[in-house]
């Protein structure tokens, strides 16, 4: 994914998930490309940017912390959290933050 998210005016919020991937793909781009997709279907998705060069980052946009609550409840993204605390990272953060200011060019 190497486009910059299209967002709304602020405010919103942004899920910032850093991790460390395990070694072998082991399903898992398969798994991230369904998450995409799934994600961009709920309630409340606005965006998601995601780079991997080692260190790998994946922000994803949402209107409202319910709409996140939603998502970390979704079924087959629960399934996604399983796997990849079971073989796919070998260290990951997320971190939720209010977007309150926006620019760029």
């Amino acid at each position: 994914m190497s486009e910059i998210a299209k967002t709304p005016e602020p405010p919103y919020y942004a899920v910032i998930f850093s991790s460390h991937r395990t070694e072998g793909d082991n399903g898992y781009g398969e798994m991230a490309d369904r998450m995409v997709e799934l994600a961009a279907s709920q309630p409340g998705f606005l965006g998601m940017e995601s780079v991997r060069e080692g260190l790998g980052i994946t922000v994803s946009y949402w209107e409202s912390l319910e709409s996140i609550a939603s998502w970390k409840k979704n079924a087959e993204h629960c399934e996604a959290q399983r796997l990849g605390h079971q073989k796919w990272y070998s260290e990951f953060r997320v971190r939720v933050a209010k977007v309150e200011r926006e620019y760029g060019i």
